[in-house]
């Protein structure tokens, strides 16, 4: 035994109250470790945030040799680019059938023709971009047609306020008439808005989240995004504009705020587009957890900013433009009768400087490719706040397709379309598509995961890979090595029956773990017991799984020092989910290069193990974990990637995770709740709670849950269950899996979790 051990058990024996636990340095921090947990992992996402620049390099392999030999080298950057903005569905086949061509929106008694100017008509039209999502807006038909583009209007805007035809678009900005005028046959996209008039569902609740965000939490979890929607109706807008002349004629894509992201995905994927035109959103983007959430892209800054995006434009004519106009200081304020839920993020003018720089780097695949000339900078006003449409870049787009623009057009209007209710339209046919995606996605989940599982050996020769899977794609490969553990504590606690001890783990860096550790008295020397981990929930503390105030009592039932009190040692250990916004806004940080939060989490119980499978007094095969409600989400994600626990008991959170994410109609949806960390990236198509579960196996695995739950219905916890303990029976080891249910609410229940808890750590119930 090495001399620290020795000590330890000889002081356990001797004087359990020491103020420190031995083998380990005195905790003297001041702060709450809480605090210090999340201000830490903030700190390390700053970091890798601000070094992703240099380790995105490694994503790519550029052939300069030829225009030809570049575009194949980009093939699967670009590829990966559609999958992270969830722009993967088939595009319908553009010009075969009737209603896939523009369609001319008219009625009795109307015309499609909305207004007309000097050489050119306005129609209102509707075109297909995907099986049950069109796209909807105006179309500019010049009397004769010399090319072909597709302006998007910022999210705010209307298709008629960006022609003029409606308040609330500087004239300068109103480039799409100026297009149609020379020549250009210009389609108008009407784009999902800000606002939050239907962000909700009147037999649950209406929420102040903008139309975009709550399309975002929807898609989020099946893998799509309003990003990725846009892009499609815009591309499917390029589809029907190239096929309209023999031969295609050249065919743009230009946009403003919004719709100067969508322009830059756009020609960023799809190499037939001529000329792009970006104007008031192109800049550096280490900030973009700042911007408003229906902007996260999972894994996006692993690999793309907007520099790498341009470079995918490359070598075609792609105009950058410094303007303002659209900021955004928030989402819309709480009304009467709509619930706080919307996430915080702001869109500000780009600085100048920051555009410059990024232009910059945008260029020097230009200039590797000898085209610098094609990319051109063009700044409104002196500081690039000045409207959008400079005559500088709205020249330099027309000449990439051929045509040459002139000054203002005057249009006559004749009979607006209803705008308000062509987005709605839009925007219920985005969620109709999501709740398509997730009524069927258990049928991709089964393709992947329902296998030859007859045998613990067979399913033990896929599990590896699944897990590694999972582990990459769902919750984000903390990939940092873990340096010593370096433990410090205090002493916390002390009864007749136990003490309690705080204790602080380095993981890696800024990145800590702690928790508080109980020990029972009477530990002899050289016994080893089993251990139980004991993970609060949303908002909680360890200590609140041990207090026996009201409160906490409630929810928690003292878990931590009822098992102590029979005998087990017991880690309750410190989540970093607490602190509000602070610990969101870590999951708006983290997304972005490819982690979430449980991306810390495991390394933090990786490296929390490491250190209790150390202590002398601890059985290190027989570590058991126990989490109820975010602590029943850990329980969930957790065990099923760090083999070294024994077992899991999730209570209080199994359930069909991606219906209560993704729904927009029943009142257990997270789309409802201010909750917006919890999407996860195409968690729908990856892995459910049962899947989940399955990774657990052969380990055993209990459900603990109240019947009055308000998180979750019975009915959907069953349904996953179900297809857990098929998994068990079908390897011959149901006996290992259980549920408790009990006519209670949130709560623990504590009565088949610790004989659960006694059969499986082999810890007699009395002695």
């Amino acid at each position: 035994m090495r001399p620290v051990s020795i000590l330890l058990t000889m002081a356990l024996a001797l004087r359990a109250a020491d103020p420190v636990l031995p083998g380990t340095s005195p905790l003297t921090i001041a702060q709450p470790l809480d605090e210090a947990m999340v201000d830490g992992i903030h700190r390390y996402c700053d970091r890798a945030t601000a070094s992703a620049r240099q380790t995105r390099e490694r994503k790519w392999r550029r052939d300069f040799a030829n225009a030809k030999a570049y575009e194949a080298s980009i093939a699967g950057n670009r590829a990966r680019l559609a999958t992270m903005i969830g722009a993967v569905d088939p595009r319908l086949p553009a010009g075969r059938p009737r209603h896939y061509r523009f369609e001319m929106l008219e009625s009795l008694g109307r015309s499609s023709a909305v207004a007309t100017g000097k050489g050119f008509t306005v129609h209102a039209v509707r075109w297909q971009a995907l099986d049950g999502l069109t796209a909807e807006g105006l179309l500019l038909k010049p009397d004769r047609i010399r090319a072909a583009a597709v302006a998007i209007p910022d999210a705010d805007w209307t298709p008629e306020m960006f022609l003029g035809l409606a308040e609330g678009v500087p004239e300068q900005t109103r480039l799409a008439a100026r297009l149609a005028a020379a020549g250009v046959l210009v389609a108008v996209p009407a784009l999902i808005s800000r606002r939050d008039e239907w962000s909700g569902n009147p037999a649950v609740a209406f929420t102040n989240q903008p139309h975009r965000e709550f399309l975002y939490r929807q898609a989020f979890e099946m893998g799509r995004h309003p990003i990725g929607y846009e892009v499609q109706r815009v591309l499917a807008a390029v589809d029907l504009l190239e096929q309209m002349a023999t031969p295609p004629f050249p065919v743009g894509v230009a946009g403003v705020g919004e719709g100067a992201l969508l322009a830059l995905y756009a020609g960023a994927l799809d190499p037939r587009i001529r000329s792009v035109w970006v104007s008031g959103y192109y800049a550096e983007r280490e900030q973009l957890w700042r911007e408003p959430i229906y902007r996260n892209v999972w894994g996006l800054l692993t690999e793309f900013g907007d520099a790498e995006l341009a470079g995918m434009i490359a070598p075609r004519r792609l105009v950058i433009e410094a303007s303002g106009g659209i900021e955004v200081t928030g989402p819309p304020p709480v009304r009467e009768g709509r619930r706080a839920a919307a996430a915080p993020g702001r869109i500000e003018r780009n600085r100048l400087e920051s555009v410059r720089a990024e232009f910059a780097r945008g260029e020097t695949f230009y200039k590797q490719l000898d085209k610098a000339a094609e990319m051109i900078l063009a700044v409104s006003g002196s500081d690039g706040a000045g409207p959008a449409g400079t005559t500088e870049g709205l020249q330099a787009f027309a000449a990439g397709l051929g045509v040459r623009t002139g000054t203002a057009v005057k249009l006559r209007t004749l009979a607006l379309p209803d705008a308000a209710e062509r987005e709605r339209r839009l925007f219920d046919e985005a969620q109709s598509h999501v709740q398509g995606l997730l009524r069927v996605s258990h049928r991709v989940r089964d393709a992947r995961w329902r296998r030859d599982h007859t045998s613990v050996e067979s399913w033990l020769a896929e599990r590896g890979r699944l897990r590694d899977w999972v582990h990459e794609e769902l919750i984000g490969r903390f990939e940092e090595a873990r340096g010593a553990p370096n433990p410090r504590s205090r002493l916390v606690l002390e009864t007749d029956q136990y003490t309690g001890y705080e204790v602080l783990l380095d993981v890696t860096g800024d990145v800590i773990a702690s928790g508080i550790l109980l020990l029972p008295r009477g530990l002899r020397q050289g016994e080893k017991r089993p251990v139980v981990v004991c993970q609060h929930g949303l908002e909680s503390t360890p200590m609140d799984t041990i207090a026996r105030t009201p409160r906490e009592y409630a929810t928690y039932k003292a878990f931590s020092e009822e098992l102590v009190r029979r005998g087990f040692i017991v880690y309750a250990p410190q989540n970093p989910y607490r602190g509000g916004d602070r610990f969101r806004s870590i999951q708006r940080k983290a997304n972005p290069l490819k982690l979430s939060l449980f991306s810390f989490i495991v390394a933090q119980h990786e490296q929390t193990l490491d250190w209790l499978q150390a202590l002398p007094f601890v059985d290190r095969e027989r570590i058991g974990f126990y989490g109820i409600s975010y602590g029943g989400k850990t329980a969930m994600r957790v065990p099923p990637l760090v083999e070294r626990y024994a077992l899991s008991i999730c209570s209080g959170d199994f359930t069909e995770w991606a219906r209560v994410i993704a729904t927009n109609e029943e009142r257990y949806g997270y789309s409802f709740t201010g909750e917006y960390e919890v999407p996860e990236w195409n968690l729908g198509h990856v892995a459910d709670y049962a899947e989940l579960a399955m990774l657990i196996s052969p380990r055993p695995f209990l459900v603990e849950e109240g019947h009055r739950d308000a998180g979750q219905p019975t009915e959907w916890t069953m349904s996953q269950y179900g297809k857990v303990l098929r998994h068990y029976d079908l390897m011959g080891i149901g006996e290992r899996i259980g549920i408790d249910l009990f006519d209670g609410p949130h709560t623990i229940h504590g009565e088949a979790s610790f004989r659960f808890l006694h059969r499986r750590l082999r810890w007699p119930e009395r002695r």
